[in-house]
């Protein structure tokens, strides 16, 4: 079966679909890149690493809920959820949580794909063993159904169903999505010839050769005699070779700039975190320090709405797909607590649940569940500013205000 690239070349039109298999890298490219580049090579691109560290850590750190929304339209944490548990307590038998959504991560934002095999009993989803992308086909029958061919230990092939197959993708034409690695491929080449020259000169001492000067034309016999004797002698090092004739030895070197080959290596990284979605400034890309202090927050913060936010909800709407039973559907929700990482500092959240608290938006105790702290009696209750409540009026009987004539005083969270 033809093997089908579904966003360029002449077997395609578009994106559009064709019988066979998937590829999600691009079917050509413009030139051969400056250096061979393979995930391990790329990885030992401190730009490509620290981007896929940041994003695989960064997401795996983050906690996961169950939500379940009740009939009345509140949504209620249940942890006693067969899935949730599974998920979050031990989802095979050699992972945590952590590692497991960092190994997600991992294949996600190189190849574009992350495939995770499920594992069922007739209880329920009882494991999920994370499958690398990189040994994965992916194949389109004529029937529209995909069949995935796992290559594992000992070079062992095996066709796992559709139904058995979590398969989380990037942006791509609906089968498989498209891998950065792949269509980084340039800029990864670029950054790693770059690496290799600045090794080549630092092994060097900076001097890139050394040279023989006369003023006068030799004979072949006697370049030969210079190639094997004296030339021979200054680059080994090991004699004194004597120069006769009015011959000079000169040693071409570099200045620190060009050895540091700054400019086109502040580039390579600027380009690669640009193809994984990475401010630069991030991955401690010191060319743009003046971002530091008051402008970091801002910039974290639109690296979580912008960046981060994306990848979750891919996963959440990929499990609720894939691991949700239909039943379930709208009751149940798998999800990732996306306000653990945007959490402020200690005084903002006072005035803010001091705020909300005032405002009925929360109970004293929900906010001190918020800040990790146990209940208090009384702390059900919610408790509304007087100045807030038009007219004095109270329209529901839970409502308290929070007057010095009712004595209630907001207790301090």
């Amino acid at each position: 079966m033809a093997w089908y690239n579904f966003f360029s070349g002449s077997n395609s039109s578009g994106n559009s679909r064709k019988e066979g298999y998937q590829d999600s890298a691009p079917s050509s490219y413009n030139e051969e890149s400056a250096a061979r580049v393979t995930f391990d090579t790329a990885m030992t691109q401190s730009a490509f690493w620290a981007s896929a560290r940041l994003l695989s850590e960064t997401v795996s750190s983050m906690p996961i809920r169950c939500v379940k929304k009740m009939p009345d339209g509140s949504r209620k944490i249940d942890t006693e959820y067969m899935l949730y548990r599974t998920i979050n307590f031990q989802p095979n038998r050699y992972q945590t949580r952590t590692e497991f959504f960092e190994t997600l991560m991992l294949n996600l934002v190189t190849d574009g794909n992350a495939y995770i095999e499920i594992k069922r009993t007739p209880r329920g989803i009882v494991s999920f063993m994370p499958l690398m992308s990189s040994q994965m086909e992916v194949e389109l029958q004529s029937d529209g159904s995909i069949k995935y061919k796992y290559t594992g230990l000992n070079f062992m092939t095996r066709i796992i169903s559709e139904s058995n197959m979590w398969h989380i993708r990037l942006f791509g034409n609906g089968v498989v999505g498209m891998s950065p690695l792949a269509y980084a491929r340039q800029a990864l080449g670029v950054g790693l010839a770059e690496n290799a020259r600045t090794g080549k000169i630092a092994k060097n001492g900076g001097n890139m050769g050394t040279v023989l000067k006369t003023d006068k034309v030799l004979k072949p016999e006697q370049r030969t005699m210079f190639k094997n004797g004296i030339a021979k002698d200054i680059v080994g090092g090991d004699t004194v070779p004597v120069l006769e004739a009015g011959v000079d030895a000169m040693r071409i070197g570099l200045s620190p700039a060009d050895m540091q080959l700054l400019e086109s290596r502040r580039f390579s990284v600027e380009d690669i975190a640009r193809f994984m979605g990475v401010p630069s400034v991030l991955i401690n890309d010191t060319a743009g320090s003046t971002v530091w202090g008051s402008g970091i927050g801002e910039l974290v913060t639109g690296f979580y709405k912008l960046n981060l936010k994306p990848y979750l909800e891919r996963i959440e709407s990929s499990m609720t797909r894939h691991l949700i039973p239909r039943e379930d559907w709208g009751t149940y929700e798998i999800e990732f607590d996306f306000d653990s990482l945007l959490r402020a500092d200690r005084q903002t959240r006072m005035v803010a649940n001091s705020t909300a608290i005032n405002s009925g938006q929360l109970t004293p105790n929900e906010a001190r569940n918020m800040e990790g702290l146990p209940d208090k009696e009384g702390g059900d209750d919610i408790y509304l500013n007087g100045s807030l409540n038009a007219g004095g009026k109270q329209t529901e009987p839970v409502i308290k205000e929070a007057t010095e004539e009712s004595g209630a005083e907001d207790e301090e969270i």
